[in-house]
């Protein structure tokens, strides 16, 4: 049987201040997918990184007074022990100051430059430091950039890549590949966007105004325009340059970029028309996902002072409640409001009232009436066996949706699930059959709800990693019966096996 892979990255972050919501939302959700695919059998790699160069990262050393590789450094370890703490594990987190990078970047600028899709011209127009974009008049909105950011007019001569010679052969691949720009409303974005005439790209910055950054192969008196030195993350850190000697083309085939709605011009426009050029494929999906809003509906953001820290949440509720939320949150693909209240409401909901009491309540009863011991059975109950359907329907539906990016609902459904457990639990009492006498239906009613713990302790496990392996553990399952294959059919957990008894798998707030 041949290999299936999936490649899944992040935009990678400007170290120029720590992490807020926005860069956790993105790196715990692609951390969650990536462990998804490789628990369905894939074999898997996941990257997020740090994008240190340009006038932002310039400034905000400055502002710092410390020197710029030092500042990015303390920066990027904040990023780091962020996503650690988060138990994000990427397969690689790449800097673009790492040498590997440098020279994927410089290789690019040498292809283009001698393919003639770059050339040099004087330039004037309206810069936004925050942004690294240059706009035209017609683009700003009462003289600001689209999204609010303050602009400044520059008049100097630069680099451009030919981005317009590729505009008629992205707009007819948008239209032949449906799910290239996900979802359907970013996709009719594009295309909208593509209806003007398209400018070429600007893919330098002279040295006397921006010193920080990739110099250009071709003439050492610039530097590489941020984003086109940022974008070229996605090939370089997958090993481009060794590609006849890895699985670079394996993974390739399968690359899905998850980015934020507000970078999605930069990678369906710039990056396909830069991959055009550079004659490499485009990568299989660029996912755009909606923002975290407050509490009046709008983007959260530094300047308003109403960005959420991720590690503060962490500290109040811990890693796997946030990834939890995060995933679970709101219909991934559209904007989600952030409230504490309602993070609480459905944690407590979900994981303390729901999955946490029932590993409790099926726990102690088995504990007490059959010495810990999964008792052995045979299914006559139609309650039993209509709850054993929905086992066995469980596990496709899980990942026909990761597969889909709809994360959300899969998510929903395995907690859905759990809470039908708890309604079988509740309506057979088992607590009373000892008492009446019908001992087949108690060890019927705690064997199935037993085996429903396991399939939806496995099926959670990308997300509520320790949890899920307490509850496992706890249940005596092997670890090499934690795979997806063994959540397909019911009965895979073992009668006559000891659990042990736990603590609260989930406190309540």
């Amino acid at each position: 049987m041949s290999k299936e892979y999936f490649y899944i990255t992040t935009p990678i972050y400007y170290p120029n201040s720590v992490p807020h919501i926005g860069h956790a939302y993105t790196t715990v959700v692609a951390d969650v997918l990536n462990r998804y695919e490789n628990f369905f059998g894939k074999t898997t790699f996941f990257m997020t990184g740090t994008d240190e160069h340009g006038q932002k990262i310039l400034e905000a050393a400055k502002k710092s007074g410390m020197e710029t590789m030092a500042f990015v450094d303390k920066i990027v370890k904040e990023f780091q022990d962020s996503w650690k703490a988060l138990l994000v594990n990427p397969n690689k987190f790449i800097r673009t100051s790492d040498p590997e990078h440098i020279k994927v970047v410089q290789y690019a600028l040498n292809d283009l430059f001698n393919k003639g899709d770059i050339y040099k011209k004087g330039y004037s127009g309206w810069y936004c430091v925050s942004e690294e974009i240059f706009y035209t008049e017609k683009d700003l909105v009462d003289g600001k950039t689209p999204t609010g950011k303050e602009v400044i007019y520059v008049t100097e001569e630069n680099y451009f890549f030919k981005m317009s010679k590729y505009q008629d052969r992205l707009i007819k691949y948008i239209n032949e590949n449906k799910n290239y720009i996900c979802p359907e409303s970013r996709r009719q974005e594009v295309l909208g966007f593509l209806r003007n005439p398209l400018s070429d790209l600007c893919i330098s910055r002279p040295k006397s105004r921006v010193p920080w950054g990739i110099e250009l192969p071709f003439d050492k008196d610039y530097v590489t325009y941020v984003w086109f030195d940022a974008l070229i993350n996605y090939i370089s850190g997958l090993g481009f340059l060794e590609r006849e000697n890895n699985d670079f083309n394996n993974f390739w085939k399968e690359s899905h970029h998850l980015i934020g709605k507000d970078i999605l011009t930069t990678h369906a426009v710039y990056w396909s028309t830069m991959l055009m050029a550079l004659d490499i494929p485009l990568p299989k999906q660029i996912f755009a996902h909606g923002w975290w809003l407050n509490s009046e509906s709008k983007k959260m953001s530094k300047s308003e002072g109403d960005v959420i820290s991720p590690s503060s949440v962490c500290e109040t509720f811990g890693a796997e409640a946030f990834r939890y939320y995060m995933c679970r949150g709101g219909k991934f693909g559209l904007d989600v409001p952030f409230s504490i209240d309602t993070m609480k409401e459905r944690l407590n909901d979900e994981l303390a009232n729901n999955y946490g009491n029932l590993v409790s309540r099926s726990f102690k009863i088995v504990e007490k009436d059959f010495e810990g011991i999964v008792p052995s059975v045979e299914i006559k109950l139609e309650t039993s066996k209509e709850l054993i359907k929905e086992e066995e329907k469980l596990s496709l539906f899980v990942k026909e949706n990761i597969e889909s990016f709809n994360i959300d609902t899969a998510v929903f459904e395995i907690s859905n699930f759990l809470k039908k457990v708890n309604k079988y639990f509740g309506d057979l009492e088992p607590w009373k059959c000892k008492k009446q006498g019908e001992t087949q239906k108690e060890a019927e009613c705690l064997y199935v709800t037993l085996d429903a713990l396991r399939v939806a302790s496995i099926l959670f496990s990308p997300i509520l990693i320790d949890t899920s392996k307490k509850v496992l553990n706890a249940l005596n399952v092997p670890s090499d019966e934690r795979t997806y294959n063994h959540t397909l059919t019911f009965g895979k957990l073992k009668a006559g096996s000891k659990i042990e008894m736990l603590s609260p798998i989930f406190m309540k707030y």
